[in-house]
């Protein structure tokens, strides 16, 4: 009985690497291109990846920390500045701010606790702005490979195959034979475009759905926050 892989299924194999020889200089330089960008986006994507499992674990754990409180206007100083957490940082501008306007207001004569209270939402708020910008870093990138690189691939397979028409035309006699060699190195280009958007898309949708859950949790956080600063400062 024949082995499966000796099939007429299996019986031709395509030699990547000479049909990447046999595309024209354009072509080639538009593979390494796409290639550069498919380890380039690889890298983005384990190092997001990483960045937000890390950012996510920093902030449930100072939560815990922080629910062992009682009195956030108080804190430690080390529970103040840590500024490479985002929900510390978010903590560190309120109490900023808020002691900064019983400071003004001290001044001034008037330390009412509703200014205080005012100053310091309003400093979470642009500190949760802040976060959402540092979570959502890097997708730009991850988007623009996923929408351009089979631009990329379509480019450089209608520049081969216009080079491949061009060649035949000059020859007394064409045939399959003859244009074959040329399409096939043109198509080379668009199968590398795919090598990187496919990847690409899957992974960016996978990322934006962690940054939006990360951001909802922030959102959460910081109402959180602003609630215990109010019913202390009462």
């Amino acid at each position: 009985m024949p082995s499966l892989l000796a099939s007429p299924l299996f019986a031709s194999t395509v030699n990547v690497w000479q049909v990447f020889l046999t595309t024209d200089r354009v072509g080639q330089a538009v593979i390494v291109l796409l290639a550069v960008f498919s380890i380039f986006a690889w890298a983005v994507m384990l190092g997001k990846y990483s960045e937000l499992k890390k950012l996510r674990e920093m902030n449930f754990l100072f939560e815990r920390k922080l629910g062992q409180e009682r009195h956030l206007l108080d804190l430690p100083e080390n529970l103040r500045n840590r500024r490479d957490i985002p929900y510390a940082d978010l903590l560190a501008d309120a109490l900023e701010a808020y002691w900064r306007a019983a400071a003004i207001g001290k001044e001034k004569g008037d330390d009412s606790p509703r200014a205080r209270l005012e100053h310091a939402e309003n400093a979470v708020q642009r500190a949760l702005a802040r976060q959402s910008l540092r979570y959502e870093s890097s997708m730009i990138i991850l988007a623009s490979l996923v929408s351009g690189a089979p631009f990329m691939g379509l480019f450089g397979t209608v520049w081969g195959v216009m080079e491949a028409f061009s060649a035949v035309s000059v020859m007394q006699s064409a045939s399959i034979q003859t244009l074959a060699p040329g399409v096939s190195a043109a198509l080379l280009t668009t199968i590398a475009g795919l090598v990187v958007a496919i990847p690409s898309v899957f992974g960016y949708n996978i990322l934006l759905g962690n940054v939006k859950t990360m951001i909802t949790e922030l959102e959460n956080y910081a109402s959180n926050l602003a609630d215990r600063i109010e019913l202390e400062a009462k």
